[in-house]
């Protein structure tokens, strides 16, 4: 039906019968414009009978515009490059002839001829014409970049080193062209040549060291043998030139991408000495070893930033940085002991004595937790934040979290009311900002512990919008968790035993927590908790490192509960456990991806984007 000239979709019903006769109507329409558009343009006409395989008629056409215009460019690509698709090689080659006598000094034409040759099956042929579009070469980087590009487009990398070394003899500078050339030398074979040329360009003509890691990384990839070469390459510069601390610290790099930490630490250790730099170097490498979980390699580094004595003024920040490595590895972990406990704690507790500035610091945020989540000793915990927050000179954000934690902390010590008092006084003093959002949540939390779904339901509408991604996504699961799982006959019974399994879990009651789980799954087998629970479990795991068991978890929750809101949740934590705990990059994209595609609505989409965006560049960065 047609209104105001034009068609009414909403009242268009097609048959499967139609639906086939208006596609072809299309199509002939579309065909019908190609057609006329192509009767008027005689090139668009040749690339029509091109599209359709019918070369004679395209070479009709576009020889009859060559023959008019010789000089147009666009129209002798195109006429060569249909003669080279129908294989007729002596056309081409006697185009390209004819071609030269007009423009003898067009050196791609010289690449043309000899293209033609290699097509033709005369690839020695194709070397005198090849060499005599080199000999055009003038200084000029636009044709020198074009003529390279075009040999590696004919797969001819070696002629496009002969084209970047003689325009490097021209313009005298041996670094101009070093990066395309060692990719070069690369896919060529010659490893070693890469390695050397963009190891003598680098420190000159590179912006940074960070560049030539990058150029480096696309050569050497991951390879052994590859690495082992640029190591071998490197210690050679550092005998030469021993003062020259660039190759150095490249060296210290390769150490690393070699996973040989303790090589890297012994280089660090030597440039360290030989720049008189305190420690700032090892400090910095301390912390790369603690980021990618070498944490006695990082203890070493900084180690020997304290052997420096208590004058040097980094002893007091490696000091703090060893706590925190200290306080990381233990995290990682799986069954501590005490002992291991107990040592962690005395080192903190002597550090506390000699720097009681650092009371105001993220370090004292890291004791408090050692003490009540490890060492269990909450009170202390308690005691160090009422310390920190009473200080007179603490910044405002370190106040504002150090509440939070010590809200936390009154929960775990069971204080109910007293952790409320402090979130509500955080949401107070930080209204318009992540931690008065924090605290509010924090609040809503309490009140699910407590069975005060309707007053969290309240909070949870709100805090959902946040702009907080984190306390959005985590409000969202909440609210969701409690509308589900409140019956039509308001059993409010599984869910206030679920929602204190959860507080007991807070607070590292996790035997008590698993045995009242195990009372809901006896006493309501089909209770739409059922998901809930392998989450809370999979939990659980993870707070153990038993990282199989919550793969086991999840990997219920989405084969049982494909449906359920929680799949998605799922399948992003799996993904993050092969990342993350176990190391296995390819899993991990795989279930980032299964999460993109079967659940583009999820609010953990572009989250996974951006870690499957990560993973795949360090994929592309050790790739050969």
């Amino acid at each position: 039906m047609l209104r105001y000239g034009k068609l009414d979709w909403a009242e268009f019903s097609i048959s499967s019968v139609g639906r086939s006769v208006f596609t072809l109507l299309i199509l002939m329409i579309f065909s019908g414009i190609q057609n006329c558009f192509a009767q008027t343009d005689p090139l668009a006409q040749a690339r029509y009978f091109v599209s359709q395989n019918d070369y004679d008629k395209a070479l009709e056409s576009v020889k009859r515009l060559y023959d008019q215009n010789p000089m147009d460019g666009e129209v002798y690509r195109f006429y060569f490059n249909t003669l080279l698709d129908k294989k007729d090689y002596k056309e081409a080659e006697k185009l390209v002839s004819k071609q030269l006598k007009i423009l003898p000094n067009d050196p791609m034409l010289f690449l043309d001829l000899g293209n033609v040759y290699l097509v033709s099956g005369k690839p020695k042929k194709s070397a005198e014409p090849f060499q005599q579009a080199i000999n055009f070469l003038n200084g000029d980087d636009i044709l020198t970049t074009k003529m390279a590009n075009e040999f590696v487009r004919l797969k001819q990398d070696d002629w496009a080193i002969k084209t970047y070394e003689r325009a490097i003899e021209i313009i005298r500078n041996p670094y101009f062209y070093s990066t395309p050339l060692a990719k070069l030398f690369a896919q060529t074979g010659n490893i070693e040549q890469a390695i050397n040329t963009v190891l003598n360009v680098g420190q000159i003509q590179l912006p940074g060291l960070d560049d030539t890691k990058t150029i480096l990384l696309e050569i050497l990839g991951n390879d052994p043998r590859k690495l082992q070469l640029a190591q071998k390459a490197l210690i050679r510069k550092i005998n030469e030139q021993p003062s020259n601390t660039w190759f150095v610290e490249l060296l210290t790099w390769l150490y690393t991408q070699k996973d040989d930490w303790e090589g890297a630490l012994i280089q660090m250790q030597a440039l360290d000495e030989l720049n008189k730099e305190n420690g700032s170097r090892l400090l910095d490498f301390a912390r790369l070893a603690a980021k990618e979980n070498h944490f006695n390699i990082a203890i070493k580094a900084l180690d020997n930033i304290l052997e420096k004595g208590n004058n040097n003024p980094l002893f007091a920040i490696a000091q703090a940085e060893k706590l925190r490595v200290l306080f990381e590895r233990l995290k990682e972990t799986s069954t501590p002991t005490s002992q291991d406990i107990a040592k962690v704690e005395q080192e903190y507790d002597s550090f506390f004595r000699q720097f009681p500035q650092y009371y105001i610091s993220e370090t004292l945020n890291d004791y408090a937790t050692l003490e009540a989540q490890f060492a269990g000793k909450t009170n202390k915990a308690i005691t160090l934040l009422q310390t920190a927050i009473a200080q007179p000179n603490a910044r405002r954000e370190f106040y504002g979290w150090s509440k939070l934690q010590l809200g936390d902390y009154y929960l775990l010590a069971g204080k109910i009311w007293d952790a409320s008092l402090v979130y509500s006084q955080v949401d107070k003093d930080f209204r318009e900002d992540r931690l008065g959002e924090e605290a509010r949540f924090r609040n809503a939390k309490l009140a699910y512990y407590q069975g005060d779904f309707e007053w969290a339901q309240a909070q949870l509408s709100v805090l959902k919008a946040s702009t907080s991604e984190l306390i959005a996504n985590d409000a969202l699961y909440l609210s969701i968790l409690i509308t589900e799982n409140i019956p039509p006959d308001s059993n409010l019974v599984p869910l206030r035993r679920f929602a204190y399994a959860d507080l007991l879990l807070f607070q590292n009651k996790d035997q008590e927590a698993e045995t009242l789980l195990d009372s809901i799954s006896k006493a309501y087998p089909k209770h739409p908790l059922s998901d809930d629970i392998l989450m809370l479990r999979a939990q659980m795991a993870v707070k153990h490192h038993d990282f199989n068991k919550a793969l086991s978890y999840w990997q219920d929750v989405y084969d049982r509960y494909a449906q359920d809101v929680l799949t998605d949740d799922a399948i992003f934590k799996t993904a993050e456990i092969y990342e993350n705990k176990l190391k296995q990059p390819a899993k991990a994209k795989s279930f980032y991806e299964k999460l993109i595609l079967e659940f583009p609505g999820s609010t953990y989409v572009q989250l996974a984007r951006k870690h499957l965006a990560a993973l795949q560049a360090n994929t592309n960065a050790q790739t050969p």
